[in-house]
């Protein structure tokens, strides 16, 4: 399995992003997760979905503002996060796993920078 994060970018404050990861292989049978890592930081869990995508949880400096969700189609399964009301303070490597994560299944992650 291979995770491919896409999406990110440089928004303005207050602004939203959707951030998309698609899988290379079958991620439907794995609870899924969104992580970012600010510079000079340890990387952080941000927001966590179940199998079925009914459960979710996000951290508390997310929840409010960020949506997890995930489409477990039959040829391509594919989770977002949707990001709205943006802070310099959410300017990280945005990075998609299993949930817990998979050491072996991190990929490049994909950049978001928020200008204040």
């Amino acid at each position: 399995v291979q995770f491919v994060e896409s999406g990110g970018g440089l928004v303005q404050a207050g602004g939203p992003l959707r951030l998309s990861c698609d899988a290379s292989g079958y991620l439907s049978g794995f609870a899924m997760g969104w992580f970012r890592q600010a510079p000079g930081k340890e990387r952080e869990h941000v927001a966590g979905i179940n199998v079925n995508g009914l459960s979710t949880d996000y951290s508390d400096s997310v929840k409010g503002r960020f949506i997890i969700s995930r489409n477990n189609a039959k040829d391509k399964d594919t989770v977002f996060l949707h990001m709205n009301s943006l802070n310099p303070e959410d300017t990280a490597v945005y990075y998609c796993n299993t949930d817990p994560p998979t050491y072996a299944y991190w990929g490049q992650g994909t950049q978001v920078t928020v200008s204040s």
